[in-house]
Order: structure tokens, then C-alpha cells, then sequence
């Protein structure tokens, strides 16, 4: 969770850079890249850890 957190706060810092610094576009668009990379990341890790609890 730390990890995840991690990256939406790295994403964020390089989507501002980009957005406010002119010719830095390029950091925009890495940030929203990490950004989409770790919600997928998040998601797989959360629909794994459900199928493995047995049912009761």
C-alpha cells in the first residue's frame, strides 16, 4: 500500500512539473503513465487477494 501511495505522489509531482514548467510536457505525460500503471498494478493485486479466501 505504501508502494502504491508512493506512485500516485510521484505521479502527481510530475504531472505539476509538467503542466507548469513550458517544454517539460514529456513529464506530463510520464506522470500520467505511472499513474494508469499503478492503478492496474492496485487493481490486480486487489482482485487476487479476493479469490483467495476460501468460502465459508
Amino acid at each position: 500500500m505504501a508502494l502504491f501511495l508512493f506512485l500516485i505522489l510521484v505521479a502527481i509531482i510530475l504531472g505539476l512539473i509538467g503542466v507548469v514548467v513550458e517544454g517539460l510536457m514529456f513529464l506530463l505525460i510520464i506522470g500520467i503513465v505511472v499513474l494508469v500503471v499503478d492503478v492496474i498494478f492496485f487493481a490486480v493485486r486487489w482482485s487476487r487477494r479476493g479469490r483467495t479466501r476460501p468460502l465459508r
